[in-house]
């Protein structure tokens, strides 16, 4: 099985969509990314407003089989999934995964949001074949060639990470998710890790690319511990723990205009040991 995986940011903000003149560059879309190998189906991670696009993309491409998972349901990150263009496919194949203990579970969850009511939709109704599968932290899964591993993340409500593995190469996907220390505390501050830090380092050793949310400056974090988001230097600090390769900085405060996050960017661009970058809507990071 040869060839690169192809990651695509469809939609990069957090907590709500942002079209406008100020995030002309970096967009204003919410969470979606879309993981490609040529052996494989695609595979999608949450489906924010981003996901419209990414959709019409699968219909153009007459893909029939598509693999999405939701990290959680809160709406930034489902707002998509109703206007995701295969759902209305006749024969096409969405096999979805959401966090939950079991797949009736996994169905019930996501059909609260599409049920005629939120979206004039009932998921029962869409002419694709959807099927469900629970995901849960711990499990591994083979989901037709893409291995994918779940994490727990910090988060009110509760999320999941994703590593998603093909041909010997890994992607991981954190959103949304707050440090596991007390503020002053934990690895980034020159203490010993956490137990929370240690899984996350062990989840993502040797990643060849790491999504991760970083909505907040630290002093940002400091003010909202509580919302579940994290901050560049927390991502840093655990990226180059696990020997990660190339982080890309993800879920932007939605009120950051393009020059603050080209500002951003350049802060980071020379970090010692480990590439980092910020995700644009529309940009491809190719792993050879």
């Amino acid at each position: 099985m040869a060839g690169p995986l192809r990651l695509t940011f469809w939609g990069v903000r957090g907590s709500i969509p942002v079209p406008g003149a100020h995030t002309v560059r970096y967009g204003g879309n919410s969470s979606c990314v879309e993981i490609r190998h040529e052996a494989l189906p695609p595979l999608v991670i949450d489906c924010g407003t981003g996901g419209r696009g990414l959709g019409q993309k699968l219909a153009r491409e007459h893909i029939r089989h598509v693999h999405l998972l939701f990290s959680h349901l809160h709406a930034d990150h489902v707002f998509g999934f109703p206007f995701f263009l295969p759902l209305y496919t006749p024969g096409a194949q969405v096999e979805v995964g959401v966090p939950s203990w079991s797949d009736d579970e996994a169905r019930e969850r996501l059909a609260r949001y599409v049920n005629g009511t939120f979206h004039p939709t009932r998921l029962r109704d869409v002419p694709a074949a959807v099927n469900f599968r629970a995901m849960r932290a711990g499990r591994e899964q083979t989901l037709d060639g893409w291995d994918v591993k779940a994490v727990r993340l910090n988060h009110p409500g509760g999320s999941l990470g994703y590593r998603v593995t093909a041909d010997g190469r890994s992607i991981a996907y954190l959103s949304d998710t707050a440090p596991f220390a007390k503020p002053g505390e934990g690895i980034e501050h020159g203490d010993p890790p956490t137990s929370f830090e240690l899984r996350m380092i062990d989840f993502l050793r040797g990643c060849d690319v790491v999504v991760f949310d970083t909505m907040f400056e630290y002093d940002e974090y400091i003010e909202r511990m509580t919302w579940g988001h994290s901050y560049p230097e927390y991502a840093i600090t655990l990226c180059r723990a696990a020997c990660v390769q190339h982080l890309v900085l993800f879920h932007h405060l939605p009120d950051a205009s393009d020059d603050q996050l080209d500002a951003r960017a350049a802060r980071f661009a020379d970090t010692p040991g480990l590439r980092v970058t910020l995700a644009r809507e529309g940009e491809t990071v190719e792993i050879a």
